[in-house]
């Protein structure tokens, strides 16, 4: 007597339905590039902790040997410490990993190459032409 393999359920048919249709498997390639991508812009513009990057590093030499950290800067009211100064830090850091972005990407655009895809009418005009070419030019528009 010979036993049938067990029928998925409806749940882990649906569910390899969905890993199937690609999104997941897209998903999953942008969130590793995107992590991998976050170290190249913590290389340049620091990562507001300990890594303080290229452009930390232009702008501590521009502020006496130390890049601006404004963490420890703030307010107390009424006994309790309000740390404005690590907004302003965590606003730098934003403006600076935002202009880094948009540099890499102007640049990535620049040379990426574009493909021009011809269009139906396109395709028509170009055997039109070689019509005409093959019959010697004479047509009858």
């Amino acid at each position: 007597m010979t036993r049938k393999p067990p029928r998925p359920s409806k749940m882990m048919k649906e569910f390899r339905e969905f890993i199937d249709r690609g999104n997941v498997v897209e998903i999953g390639v942008a969130f590793v590039m995107g992590v991998t991508f976050k170290t190249v812009i913590d290389a340049v513009a620091g990562d507001g902790k300990d890594n303080q990057g290229i452009l930390g590093g232009v702008l501590g030499a521009m502020f006496g040997g130390q890049q601006p950290n404004f963490n420890n800067k703030g307010v107390t009211l009424n006994g309790s410490f309000i740390p404005l100064g690590s907004l302003l830090t965590a606003a730098i850091n934003f403006l600076l990993v935002s202009f880094v972005m948009f540099s890499i990407i102007k640049i990535y655009n620049r040379f990426r190459t574009k493909v021009t895809v011809p269009t139906q009418n396109d395709i028509l005009i170009e055997i039109r032409d070689e019509l005409r070419a093959q019959r010697g030019g004479n047509s009858h528009e």
